[in-house]
């Protein structure tokens, strides 16, 4: 009798890793270009390309207008969108496979709740708060902050398991979530829809001088974790078969929470709380080249940076020239997908 995949268990496929590669790559090109182009105001592609050719040559294209919202605003605004969705979904993989439990996201231990209180309290105290840091630094700082405490409570006899990460960072996220709603109230109501608005996600806010630190660390832990992907083989099968092919347990654990974490907290920092991505793109990815982490990270990451780059076009279009968070559209995908996902493993 033919084995039938549960909702969790990958697709088996023998297309090439390359040909998906290729093809997420040029899906992610043609997206990139789209949400350049669309906005409030349509600019041509060639428009487009005469700007980005003045660019280089140091020069302002003519319309200056044009110029100003395709390489101020929409060029740093994709960027931002395609550093989110890669770093919340090689993110997600990370902690699926490390705790083996098909349900986990970043946000499972906790960093996102910390990044909100440390954006919040800038928000509502302000930058005087933490020392005259931006929004984007209170945020890495409140993750990083809950990441430690997470750390500190999970330990038992100089180790950590899994239940007690996962307890930890559920227990203290929610301690996080009381203090920023604290914090909300003594907000006046001027500051209230921003603040919303920010815990909900959105690139809207994405400038040239706050994207190359974010660039560079999710491009780098996406190069570290990718060359991990035997190792979170292992962990997905159990401690014994990990301990089995030489995975040193605590230390592989470790480096790939802290990484994970560190994704989720840089992420937030730059774009606020985008839920869902983490937790449903990973899920799509295994069902187009399977559970093999050697396979499923980079294709991961591209799946996650084309998603986030159109929920931003349909966020800042369906609305024109109102513009909506994102999480408003990743749960409107996210909740019917894991429905579907729980009454197909119920079929199974």
């Amino acid at each position: 009798m033919p084995h039938t995949p549960t909702p969790f268990e990958p697709v088996r496929t023998r297309a090439p890793l390359g040909l998906w590669i290729g093809a997420l790559g040029i899906g992610l090109g043609l997206v990139a270009v789209l949400g350049v182009c669309v906005g409030s105001v349509f600019i041509a592609v060639p428009e487009v390309w005469d700007v980005l050719a003045a660019r280089t040559q140091g020069r302002v294209n003519s319309p200056v207008l044009n110029d100003t919202i395709i390489w101020e605003y929409r060029i740093p605004r994709v960027i931002a969108a395609i550093t989110v969705g890669a770093g919340l979904t090689v993110s997600g993989v990370a902690l699926q496979g490390l705790v083996r439990n098909p349900l986990a996201d970043p946000y499972i231990v906790g960093v996102s709740s910390g990044a909100s209180l440390g954006a919040v309290l800038i928000m509502v105290l302000g930058s005087g708060a933490l020392l005259g840091l931006p929004t984007s630094a209170g945020a890495f700082l409140g993750a990083i902050g809950v990441l430690a405490l997470v750390f500190l409570f999970a330990q038992q006899r100089g180790a950590f398991a899994d239940s007690r990460l996962v307890l930890a960072g559920v227990a203290i996220g929610y301690v996080a979530t009381a203090a920023t709603s604290f914090i909300q109230l003594q907000a006046r109501p001027g500051q209230l829809s921003g603040i919303l608005f920010w815990s909900l996600g959105s690139v809207a806010g994405a400038r040239w001088d706050a994207l190359a630190i974010p660039v560079a660390v999710i491009l780098a832990c996406v190069a570290w974790l990718a060359t991990k992907g035997r190792t979170l083989n292992a962990l997905s099968l159990g401690d014994d078969a990990a301990v089995a092919v030489g995975v040193h347990l605590r230390s592989a654990r470790l480096m790939l929470l802290i990484i994970a974490a560190l994704c989720t907290a840089v992420t937030v920092a730059l774009a606020g709380g985008v839920g869902f991505v983490g937790l449903i793109v990973p899920h799509a990815a295994r069902m187009l080249v399977g559970a093999d982490h050697r396979r499923l990270l980079p294709v991961a990451a591209l799946l996650g940076a084309v998603f986030v780059v159109l929920i931003d076009l349909v966020a800042r279009t369906i609305g024109s020239p109102q513009e909506f968070p994102l999480t408003i559209f990743t749960a409107l995908i996210g909740g019917p997908f894991f429905l579907a996902l729980m009454r197909r493993q119920r079929a199974v």
